[in-house]
């Protein structure tokens, strides 16, 4: 089996992220699985953004990775995406969006 590394991960810019998201909301009664999916992506990316302060004047040490994980979240979706693409298990007609 032929397997696509994760790494290096794909850059996503906020400008990708936008037309992916009205990708997404022009899309989503054909695909609505794939619209609450990526509402779920877009969601824990901005806990990972917001939740690093709270973590630091809280002293949540063991909340920083988790939030530095959580705001790579939406490469890590791409990555997968791309990956099952190519091995077509998925169609992703939105790749050329986020390139």
């Amino acid at each position: 089996m032929n397997m696509l590394p994760l790494f290096p991960l794909p850059t996503v810019t906020i400008d990708g992220l936008q037309r992916l998201r009205l990708w997404h909301v022009q899309k989503r009664r054909e695909k609505p699985r794939e619209f609450q999916l990526f509402n779920a992506v877009l969601t824990v990316w901005m806990m990972g953004w917001v939740g690093w302060l709270p973590a630091l004047v809280l002293s949540a040490w063991w909340a920083l990775p988790l939030c530095a994980l959580a705001a790579g979240v939406p490469a890590l979706y791409v990555a997968a995406r791309r990956r099952a693409h190519a091995a077509g298990r998925l169609r992703c007609d939105w790749l050329r969006l986020v390139a």
